[in-house]
Order: structure tokens, then C-alpha cells, then sequence
């Protein structure tokens, strides 16, 4: 057997106990998930990601061929595509957050509509990297191309206004079911489908899902240049079309297992991720104009050589969003979302 086959088995078995312990957690349980037990629960997740990395480091072969340590370029990608997404992953978090709040969903339903979408997530998020990076290997402009949409999130991001949020009620798709179907007037049902009269109605739940699936194909879109840009410019001939796929694939799914857990924290410290956003665009904008830079052999060289420099602009650039959440004094750039999640309670 050999050590990716191996790899693949534990990532696989880790993914099924994580997502089982995840669900067991927010299902089997009295009330809702406090502040700090979730963030307890989701540093153990965060641990788990960056010990199969050490893994990778540690035990992966090194290519005869290769003029660096295959397992440390391997690493060092892993957990730079990691923390690239998880980052994401968050602000993906933000949305479903304003979606439960605005759609009226109840705290005892939240967790089954997220635990499906996370699925969802991961199902598009594998389909989309395998396609792009098959795309990429047979087009390699299309690497170019992929750096300018990673530019222009990236600016989009740090320059959008902070009140422009979306509303899920006018969700193409949201618009489609109400128009076709009959909805359960019911806002709390736990169920996607109901029957009145012997009638089969839809339900808010059902609504909300649409909503979510829509908004995880959005987030799948911007998040895919992404880890392709994070695994596969720099990398030269030091990987084989494999292992870019399993790091891409691992790390990606690493990044969206647990969020169940940080979902219930975040909805009371948003406050400590204030300037997230301008974090993560700077890091879109860092990951596109570094695959830009790649057709410069010396720039391509660099990166190739160098894989550590990539995992450092992240981590330093998370840690000073971070810090800068804290050492400055809130202003309202989250209002119109705690505003939402205050009205959803008090209808409770």
C-alpha cells in the first residue's frame, strides 16, 4: 500500500469521526453550545488539521528527483491552503449567520440547516477543485486567469461598503420555490417539507437551505482560485498531479469540518473578527498577484524554492487582522447582522 493510499484512508477516517463527533455534540445536548466550550471544541478541530500536516512533514517520502524535501513543500501547502480557507470558511460563516437571522430560523432548527450546508460545501468544493485544477494542468493560462479573479475579490472585498449586505429573500431560487410551491406559514417546523389537508407544503427550513446551497456555490467560486493559486503556483515539478488534488482536497475539507462548533462562538464574538474581511482580501490579492508573477521565472523559482514565504504573508496577515479587531474600538461594521440576530430573538 502505498503512503498516498494511506494518507487518503486516514484523512477519510478522521473526516467521518470528526463530522460524527461534530453533529453528536450540537444534537445530543440541552440548550445551546456556550461561547467557551464551541471555541474549546473548535481549537480541538483546529489541532487535529494542523497534526495531519505535521503528519505530512513527517512522514510523507521524499521524491528522488527532487531538489527539496517533497514533504516539506507538501506541509507547508497543506497548511497554507488550510488556513487560506479556513479564513473563508468564516466569513462564509458571517453569511449563514445574517441568512438564519433575516429568514427568521430558530436556534434549535440553525444547526440541521448547517450541518447540510457544510455538506453541500464540501461536495461543491471537491467537484470544483478537481475540474479546476484538471482545467489548469491541460490550460495553463487559465492559472493567469484565475490570478485576476483572485485580484478582483480581493479588491472587492476591501473596498465594499460595510452596510451592503445581501437579502436572502431575493435569492432567485428563494424567488422560484415561493412562486411554485405552497409554504408552510409555520416559521419554526423543523422539517423541509410538511403536509396540510394532504397537501404537500414547503417550509422556511426548506427556503433557507435554498438560500444556503446558492450562497455555498458563491463561496465555492471564490474559494477554489484560491487553494488552486495556494497548491499549485510555485510548486514547479516538485508535486505530482496527485498529490496537488490530495492537498487541495484535504485541506479544503479540513478547513469546513468544526465550523458547526464555531458557528455557536461566533455569533457571540464577531466582534474579535472585525477586520477579518480586509484580511482575507489582502491575502486574495497577495495569491493572485504571486500567479500573476508566476510567468517571471525568477519570481516562479522563488516561490518553488521558498514555499515557507506563502505560509508566512497568511499567518502574519490573520494574526494582524486579529490584533487590530481588538486594539481598535468597535464601530458598526457588523450592525445590520447583530440587528438581524436581535429581532430573530426576540420573536423567539
Amino acid at each position: 500500500m502505498s503512503t498516498m493510499t494511506i494518507f487518503w484512508i486516514a484523512f477519510i477516517a478522521i473526516f467521518l469521526l470528526v463530522y460524527a463527533i461534530d453533529f453528536y455534540v450540537t444534537d445530543h445536548r440541552r440548550g445551546t453550545i456556550n461561547v467557551k466550550e464551541s471555541l474549546m471544541w473548535t481549537g480541538l478541530w483546529i489541532l487535529i488539521a494542523l497534526s495531519f500536516g505535521l503528519a505530512i512533514f513527517l512522514f510523507f517520502p521524499q521524491s528522488p528527483d527532487s531538489p527539496v524535501r517533497t514533504a516539506t513543500v507538501m506541509a507547508t501547502k497543506f497548511i497554507s491552503g488550510y488556513l487560506t480557507e479556513y479564513s473563508l470558511s468564516v466569513d462564509n460563516l458571517f453569511v449563514f449567520i445574517l441568512i438564519f437571522s433575516v429568514m427568521g430560523i430558530n436556534q434549535q432548527n440553525q444547526p440541521k440547516l448547517l450541518k447540510t450546508g457544510i455538506l453541500i460545501a464540501i461536495v461543491l468544493r471537491i467537484l470544483f477543485i478537481l475540474v479546476g485544477m484538471e482545467l489548469v494542468l491541460r490550460f495553463h493560462w487559465i492559472l493567469y486567469l484565475l490570478g485576476l479573479v483572485l485580484i478582483y475579490t480581493g479588491l472587492k472585498m476591501l473596498f465594499g461598503k460595510d452596510d451592503d449586505t445581501m437579502d436572502p429573500k431575493q435569492n432567485i431560487m428563494y424567488k422560484a420555490a415561493v412562486k411554485l410551491f405552497h409554504v408552510d406559514p409555520d416559521m419554526h417546523t423543523p422539517h423541509f417539507f410538511t403536509k396540510i389537508d394532504g397537501k404537500r407544503y414547503i417550509t422556511h427550513m426548506f427556503l433557507t437551505l435554498l438560500i444556503i446551497g446558492t450562497t455555498d456555490i458563491i463561496f465555492a467560486m471564490d474559494s477554489i482560485p484560491a487553494i488552486i493559486g495556494v497548491i499549485m503556483e510555485g510548486a514547479g515539478n516538485l508535486l505530482t498531479g496527485e498529490e496537488e488534488q490530495f492537498l487541495a482536497i484535504t485541506s479544503n475539507v479540513f478547513a469546513v469540518m468544526g465550523l458547526i462548533s464555531l458557528f455557536f462562538a461566533l455569533r457571540n464574538i464577531i466582534t474579535m473578527f472585525r477586520f477579518l474581511k480586509y484580511g482575507i482580501s489582502f491575502i486574495l490579492f497577495f495569491i493572485g498577484v504571486k500567479m500573476l508573477l508566476g510567468a517571471v521565472p525568477a519570481v516562479a523559482n522563488f516561490f518553488s524554492a521558498n514555499s515557507w514565504f506563502s505560509l508566512l504573508v497568511i499567518v502574519g496577515t490573520l494574526f494582524i487582522s486579529i490584533i487590530l479587531s481588538k486594539l481598535i474600538p468597535a464601530k458598526k461594521i457588523f450592525d445590520p447582522i447583530l440587528e438581524a440576530e436581535e429581532k430573530n430573538q426576540q420573536t423567539e
